[in-house]
């Protein structure tokens, strides 16, 4: 028992905390304080010290607590925790994804440089590299799922500015179509355009398939980013966001988002460890779930198309699948015949599910992403993406899947 090395679920429950400092308590306390008290000046002095970068820890000096913007009990414990499932070295816990995002886009980009980014993308995010990041100086430049390795650099070549890449950044699987992008190559894409001078990043926005179901750092991500209001969150009570990765580059990531001020507090820290500790057993739920919602959905008449990583067709997904997914998921996309009419019926005669953006959590979602999440994304790229009038997301949730299956005929009868 000494040298077993135990499991995420395992560790979910204890590790990072110790009872006897907190006066027993079984679960670590909500730290509802602004700021610590030092034991001497020395102390506070030397923590300081660490905090900016003046000086690098000692091997076996902890950052002290200091302020609830730099750290907090709540907050430490829970990045811990996290690493665990992606096998990271560190993690920086923000109270949003969007701020997770993107304070590491901030962080590894300056006026003049080139991001290149996968499509689609979740709404906001797409929003904050087409819209945002231009006005700042940032070059964008995207490339969609059928594009090959060779046909990306090829795009990276013809840019005219190949020697500005700084970061590559994708979503996989995308939301809302599930098309997957080849963490692998785009990691060997970012390599063959780093020079001695400048290292390109990749940081992949793994919220769709959630901390269990893929592990990006061992497929060449620098960084992962997550919406921790989803799966790893899990019960719509809670908004958040984290990056993991290396300490080198999670060091660069929190000094940003100390002086941002957009960490998770207290109160957060410890509604996302209560979360973890279900973690794995909501998830295998859900995707128990999703396969039986797809099965059903796949020969129902009045369905068109079925998105579902269960059913990949293209030899070339299919190879992404087995390389780098766990598991199919529970999420899926599907178009309904007709329009926007037909969909929109649908969605105001399920019962059961929810008309709800968001996704990951207990309870079945169900949304129209042409006019919601994706409301903003530029019409033409929707149209080539296949995000129409007729696509409905689900998020499938815990309940009794025959359940789901009883609203969903029903909705897609009336």
């Amino acid at each position: 028992m000494k040298n077993k090395k135990l499991n995420p679920e395992s560790l979910m429950m204890s590790y990072g905390y110790d009872p006897h400092l907190s006066e027993g308590a079984i679960k670590c306390p909500i730290f509802q304080t602004s700021t610590f008290v030092f034991k001497t000046a020395e102390e506070g002095k030397a923590f300081f010290e660490v905090a900016y970068g003046l000086r690098e820890k000692g091997e076996n000096e902890e950052l002290g607590l200091i302020y609830s913007r730099l750290n907090n009990p709540d907050l430490e414990i829970l990045e811990d925790r996290l690493t665990l499932w992606d096998d990271a070295e560190a993690c920086a816990v923000f109270e949003s994804g969007m701020s997770a995002i993107t304070t590491c886009l901030l962080e590894f980009l300056k006026p003049g440089d080139l991001l290149l980014y996968s499509n689609p993308l979740y709404g906001g995010t797409d929003h904050f590299i087409t819209s945002f990041l231009p006005s700042y100086g940032i070059h964008t430049l995207g490339f969609d799922p059928s594009k090959s390795k060779e046909e990306i650099i090829d795009l990276i070549e013809s840019s005219g500015m190949k020697d500005k890449l700084s970061l590559i950044y994708i979503e996989t699987p995308a939301n809302p179509t599930n098309d997957l992008i080849d963490i692998t190559a785009c990691s060997e894409i970012a390599k063959q355009f780093s020079s001695d001078e400048k290292k390109v990043y990749l940081t992949v926005d793994n919220t769709y398939l959630g901390p269990l179901w893929q592990h990006p750092l061992k497929h060449g991500a620098d960084l992962v980013v997550y919406s921790a209001t989803k799966y790893i969150g899990g019960h719509s009570d809670v908004i958040a966001g984290s990056c993991l990765g290396s300490n080198e580059l999670i060091g660069r990531v929190k000094t940003l988002r100390t002086f941002m001020g957009n960490m998770a507090g207290p109160w957060t820290g410890w509604l996302l460890m209560r979360s973890l500790e279900t973690l794995k057993v909501r998830m295998e739920q859900q995707a128990k779930n999703a396969f039986a919602v797809a099965e059903f959905l796949k020969t129902h008449p009045k369905v068109e198309s079925v998105y579902y990583l269960g059913y990949l067709e293209d030899e070339n997904q299919k190879a992404i699948f087995d390389k780098q997914c766990l598991s199919p998921g529970a999420m899926l996309s599907f178009d309904v015949k007709g329009g926007e009419k037909e969909a929109f019926s649908f969605l105001n005669n399920l019962k059961i599910m929810k008309l709800a953006v968001s996704l990951g959590s207990t309870e079945s979602l169900a949304q129209h992403p042409a006019s919601m999440t994706h409301a903003g994304v530029n019409p033409e790229l929707k149209s080539s993406l296949n995000i129409s009038d007729k696509m409905i997301r689900l998020s499938i949730g815990v309940e009794n899947a025959d359940d789901l299956i009883w609203d969903i005929d029903q909705a897609l009868s009336v």
